[in-house]
């Protein structure tokens, strides 16, 4: 097709479509083997403990892109896609959703300048929504105030860590920020749309006489005695409420009553844009792209620059989430 109009003028529109990414299934030894109601997915071997929507290795399902890696396509068209948030050259939020069956190893992120010192381009600060969780769901954010660093080497090498971190209990709909230098661990019982900083770096501090390697100097620098985390109240903005507005991401909820969604959540924005459908299910189209779905537990990715039409047939609820430049 031809970019020019008939004067001869270039028109200037989002030249990327969007599109819906192929969830992709992590072991982990602290998952499920069936991932129903959530995903129709269940294996014999090794557990699923983690449903990455974001990762590099997500494929595309649907338009131009379908069957490419979202680390290809980032990398071929970073600024179309990622417009203000592409400095970092790479997709900027991992988003993914967690499958605990039993208790996590207790770990600790450095943050920017800390990696960035050991070579890393960044760390990693993330939050987590609450998509459901059982009466006695808990999660551990910090140490309790007065611990020595003495009295945490101390409680690694006995293994009666447990006791010195802050467990507080998970509700559904809670929203939980987790600053880089939080020593945290995330119990059995809720199921958690984890949004975070595209970084793999995890400190292992204890992982409760379980056998595998621990970080304990890593984490020891890494770890901060007091730090910002913990649950994060709602905003209602009118139509829809902000779950969290930080450094690096910000998420949004908005139920959808059936037929065309908001002007708002439709507007074209300066970055890439992920939309997670939790309820219901919803038709994306736009300017010269091919209509597609997005139902429960699937995630559209939006670039930069695109205006959308949202329409369910009945209720529905989206997740919006954008990266934050700092």
């Amino acid at each position: 097709s031809n970019p020019h109009d008939a004067s001869g003028i270039l028109v200037c529109m989002s030249s990327i479509a969007p599109f819906r990414l192929a969830p992709y299934f992590r072991t982990r030894p602290w998952g499920f083997q069936d991932l129903r109601p959530w995903y129709d997915f269940q294996t014999t071997g090794e557990p699923i403990g983690e449903v990455w929507l974001t990762g590099e290795m997500c494929v595309a399902e649907t338009g131009p892109f379908a069957g490419q890696s979202l680390n290809a396509i980032t990398a071929e068209h970073a600024k179309d896609l990622l417009g203000t948030a592409s400095a970092a050259g790479e997709f900027p939020l991992l988003v993914k959703m967690l499958f605990p069956k039993e208790k996590l190893s207790v770990q600790v992120h450095p943050d920017d300048a800390l990696a960035q010192k050991h070579g890393f381009p960044r760390g990693k600060t993330e939050c987590w929504y609450a998509l459901d969780a059982k009466e006695d769901a808990s999660v551990a954010l910090g140490i309790i105030p007065g611990t020595t660093p003495e009295q945490i080497r101390a409680a690694i090498e006995n293994e009666t860590l447990e006791k010195y971190l802050e467990w507080i209990p998970v509700e559904k709909g809670d929203m939980i920020y987790v600053d880089a230098g939080t020593v945290h661990a995330i119990g059995p019982g809720a199921v958690l749309l984890e949004t975070q900083q595209t970084s793999d770096l995890t400190y292992r501090m204890y992982d409760y006489g379980r056998g595998r390697e621990l970080h304990v100097e890593a984490s020891m620098e890494a770890a901060r005695m007091t730090t910002r985390a913990g649950k994060v109240k709602p905003e209602d903005e009118g139509d829809h409420s902000v779950l969290i507005r930080e450094h690096y991401f910000k998420m949004e909820r908005w139920p959808l009553a059936g037929g065309k969604a908001a002007t708002e959540l439709c507007q074209a924005a300066p970055m890439v844009q992920m939309l997670f459908c939790v309820e219901g299910d919803i038709t994306l189209s736009s300017e010269g792209f091919e209509a597609f779905e997005v139902r429960r537990n699937q995630l559209a990715v939006i670039p930069a620059q695109t205006t959308l039409n949202i329409t369910s047939a009945g209720a529905a609820e989206l997740i919006r989430i954008a990266p934050v430049a700092v």
